[in-house]
């Protein structure tokens, strides 16, 4: 099984994970997840200073800047393992 084979299963699967996760692991799987497809976050977060939610996450992604589509992927995927 390739890596984007394995890495779309985690994505799946991750959606119906018997508990939860805390935000910080949701964080990591989210900025994971938009590394591996997007690519590295753009230069301007949210524009409203009030989206709490929207800056956590853009602050996460960019945290990852300069990692690759595949390094992203395999850490997803190592992540999801540590959590089923």
């Amino acid at each position: 099984m390739t890596l984007q084979e394995t890495f779309e299963q985690a994505v799946a699967a991750s959606k119906q994970l018997a508990s939860r996760p805390d935000n910080d692991t949701l964080l990591k799987l989210y900025s994971l997840y938009k590394q591996a497809t997007d690519g590295d976050a753009p230069d301007d977060g949210p524009s409203n200073p009030f989206d709490f939610v929207g800056k956590a996450k853009y602050n996460a992604w960019s945290k990852l800047k300069g990692i690759t589509a595949d390094d992203a992927k395999q850490q997803y995927v190592d992540l999801f393992n540590k959590l089923k």
